[in-house]
C-alpha cells in the first residue's frame, strides 16, 4: 500500500472514530434534554432518533463513497451547531439549566459534541475533495 493510500485510511478510520463519537455525544445530548424536561420525549423524538440512524448508517456502511461523506458532512455541520444554538441567549449554563443537578455533565456533553463533530466536517470534506482527485478506475 501507498504512502498516500495509508494516509486516506487513516482519515477514514478517523473519520469514523469522531463520527461514531459525535453521535455519542448527541445521543447524550438528546437524553439529557428528555430527562430534564427540555424536550418531550414523546413521538416527536422520532426525527432526532432518524437523524441518528442516518449518520450511522452513513459512516459505517456508506464509507468511501461519495454519498457517505456528504450525508456525514452535513449531519456533523448540523450536530456542530447543536453548541452555538444552545450559546444564544442564555448561554449554556444560564436559563433552565443553571444551578441544576448535571449541569457540568449538560455542558460537557455541548463542548464534546461541538468540537467531535466539528473534526468530523473537516475530515468528510477532505474524504470527499480527495474522492474527487482520485482517477476513475
Amino acid at each position: 500500500m501507498s504512502q498516500q493510500g495509508t494516509i486516506h485510511m487513516n482519515y477514514k478510520v478517523t473519520l469514523i472514530i469522531t463520527s461514531l463519537l459525535a453521535m455519542l455525544f448527541g445521543s447524550f445530548h438528546l437524553a439529557d434534554d428528555i430527562v430534564r424536561g427540555f424536550e418531550p420525549g414523546k413521538f416527536s423524538t422520532i426525527g432526532g432518533i432518524l437523524l441518528l440512524v442516518v449518520w450511522l448508517y452513513a459512516t459505517l456502511m456508506l464509507a468511501e463513497r461519495r454519498l457517505g461523506y456528504v450525508i456525514v458532512f452535513l449531519v456533523s455541520l448540523l450536530a456542530s451547531a447543536v453548541p452555538v444554538i444552545h450559546m444564544q441567549g442564555a448561554g449554556l449554563v444560564g436559563g433552565r439549566i443553571a444551578n441544576s443537578s448535571g449541569m457540568f455533565f449538560w455542558v460537557w456533553t455541548h463542548l464534546a459534541l461541538g468540537a467531535t463533530a466539528l473534526v468530523s466536517v473537516i475530515l468528510s470534506a477532505r474524504a470527499f475533495w480527495s474522492l474527487q482527485r482520485r482517477p476513475s478506475r
